[in-house]
């Protein structure tokens, strides 16, 4: 087996190009693909063999250890296999705006991996921003009122409305949702019709876990509901109220949060964001607190398996 390693004019992400099984590469080469990932917060393994959904996990345990659940999800997913799981099953048309994976937990994934099963026929990519070029970007007025006021993020699960909170929590003894929600800083409060709406108050600028740099770790803009289709936004609020939103961020006391913030937000990541288009067993591997991700509208089939490792408290 030959390998070679280059990296993008951005070096967003560090492509590493070779042949052969990637979970045995990644067995030989783990220290310095932990150094290239640290370095440029993504790293692309490009023509190996990951060996479909087996393979995948086995990849992610000779980086990472042993894959995590995907707990308090906020998207729809099916499990593939253990825990590797579908990327967000959204409609084609749909973007998803750039964010960083469980930001608005007190615990999250400090690697994710993408694997590429089948490739869409058009767009799909995963775009990737440096967290810390978007922390450079924000206005500095708009950095000090959000690092003052931090930011908080409410959720609703119901039978209407968002994800059933017995799939978020994966549970449906309610006490065990107290307790989750308990230790994760996360107050729930139970509604009629069985729902549950909670609310949590986080930071919006994290020391990154191995350098210590500033970082802007949030999910602010991707669950505001400006980040909704408008007619959609219209016809929730009309039919659920401006609490009964699926997902919403408001400052830490509870402010609205305008739309043109929330714009320029957006802005900031789109303005540090690079893409690349999806390969056939490409192995996307992305230092979650260095870089967001989002993803593209596609056409053709775009089926992509993800996994995350690495809790954020176990640093």
């Amino acid at each position: 087996m030959t390998t070679s390693a280059t990296s993008a004019p951005s070096t967003l992400p560090f492509v590493i190009e070779g042949q052969g099984s990637a979970t045995e590469h990644i067995g030989r080469d783990s220290a310095t693909i932990h150094d290239q990932l640290t370095a440029h917060g993504a790293v692309l393994m490009r023509g190996f063999d990951v060996g479909g959904a087996e393979g995948f996990e086995g990849c992610v345990r000779a980086l990472s250890g042993e894959p995590l659940t995907y707990t308090e999800q906020s998207t729809p997913r099916s499990r593939i296999k253990g825990n590797v799981y579908t990327s967000t099953e959204y409609p084609q048309h749909a973007e998803i705006p750039l964010h960083n994976e469980m930001s608005y937990q007190a615990v999250w994934p400090l690697v994710l991996f993408f694997h590429c099963v089948e490739p869409p026929h058009t767009q799909g990519a995963t775009p990737l921003s440096s967290t810390r070029k978007v922390y450079e970007l924000v206005d500095p007025a708009v950095r000090e009122e959000f690092e003052r006021r931090r930011w908080m993020v409410v959720r609703n699960y119901g039978e209407d409305v968002g994800i059933r909170w017995w799939t978020a929590f994966n549970t449906e003894d309610r006490s065990e949702v107290e307790r989750l929600c308990r230790d994760g800083g996360v107050e729930p409060q139970w509604m009629e019709d069985n729902g549950l709406r909670t609310r949590a108050v986080r930071d919006v600028v994290h020391p990154h876990a191995v350098t210590g740099e500033p970082v802007w770790f949030n999910h602010i803009v991707l669950f505001h509901e400006s980040s909704l289709d408008p007619a959609v936004r219209e016809g929730l609020v009309e039919i659920y109220g401006q609490d009964g939103l699926p997902n919403n961020t408001y400052y830490g006391d509870g402010a609205p949060i305008p739309d043109d913030v929330v714009d320029h937000l957006r802005q900031c990541y789109r303005q540090a964001a690079t893409r690349f288009d999806y390969e056939r067993d490409d192995l996307l591997i992305v230092d979650n607190m260095a870089v967001a991700h989002g993803r593209e509208p596609f056409t053709g089939p775009r089926k992509i398996a993800v996994a995350m490792s690495e809790p954020s408290n176990s640093k």
